[in-house]
């Protein structure tokens, strides 16, 4: 790692033979093929929809798109591996297909997934359960020759929410990341990614403790991801719903970059990069 003379972080990734240099916060746009994401603006399920909204994303400035077929919502149902294979396949093969230059994240916990998505000419894969639902993803993720991203979640998305417990919320976390990021390494992962897990077995209250220190896991030398796009913890917060949660998510968004962030995961690909442009004129 290296640093600019604006003293950022400086890592690459590389995304199958294409080389990503992240020296300035980068954009990562939603597309949920799912009928019950949380936030009805990112759910697309047929292809001209889906490949129209990439079109925009990409003109918007994303800098990578994150597919996936899997809600993860707190209290949704897990979708099996056929279906997801049955979501996400026709549309990755598509937005492949017609944006060839673009850089697209499989947003999956199966490897069979991230496997077939690669085929396809994905080229990040996304597990938010840090490998902790499928066993051989780590393993799978080495052998694809990506970058992944892992996140922090406690407990699986029909249970996260149900009284979610830290004695220490950072260094918990901190000490999760310790772990698996070692076991990333010796699987033989080279380019890893870290996602505290924003609302992934927290509390409204954890989330903003976790925005107070998120520059705690600079530390682990990695690119940070974060993803608190129109969540709860915005709309329940302002007591409104996800679909007037842009502002807010702006707000927390710009929190994140001044404590660090890397990368912001996003529904609103324009407004994000307009975030990151103004957050670099004010450290410059």
């Amino acid at each position: 790692m290296a640093k600019n003379n604006s003293n950022h972080r400086i890592f690459t990734l590389n995304c199958k033979g294409r080389l990503i240099v992240i020296d300035s916060p980068l954009v990562m746009g939603i597309i949920n093929i799912t009928p019950d994401s949380f936030y009805k603006g990112s759910r697309f399920s047929h292809q001209t929809l889906i490949l129209k909204q990439v079109e925009k994303m990409l003109r918007d400035g994303a800098d990578m798109i994150d597919i996936g077929g899997q809600s993860t919502r707190p209290g949704s149902e897990r979708v099996e591996v056929d279906q997801e294979l049955l979501r996400v396949m026709p549309a990755m093969e598509s937005v492949i297909q017609e944006f060839p230059n673009a850089i697209f994240s499989i947003d999956t916990f199966y490897s069979r997934v991230a496997s077939e998505a690669v085929a396809a000419g994905a080229s990040i894969v996304n597990d938010t359960s840090g490998g902790g639902i499928d066993r051989d993803m780590l393993q799978v993720v080495a052998a694809l020759e990506t970058p992944y991203i892992c996140m922090h979640a406690q407990g699986t998305p029909d249970t996260m929410q149900q009284k979610p417990f830290y004695e220490n919320l950072t260094g918990e976390i901190l000490d999760f990341f310790i772990q698996k990021t070692e076991a990333c390494r010796l699987a033989g992962i080279k380019d890893i990614i870290i996602d505290p897990g924003f609302g992934f077995g927290k509390t409204i209250r954890h989330n903003f403790e976790l925005l107070q220190t998120l520059a705690v896991f600079k530390m682990l030398d990695k690119p940070l991801l974060i993803g608190i796009s129109r969540k709860s913890t915005i709309y329940k917060t302002l007591n409104i719903t996800s679909d007037e949660a842009l502002n807010g998510t702006t707000v927390l968004n710009t929190i994140g970059l001044l404590n660090g962030a890397d990368i912001l995961r996003v529904h609103d690909v324009k407004e994000a990069r307009e975030t990151i442009l103004l957050y670099r004129e004010y450290i410059r």
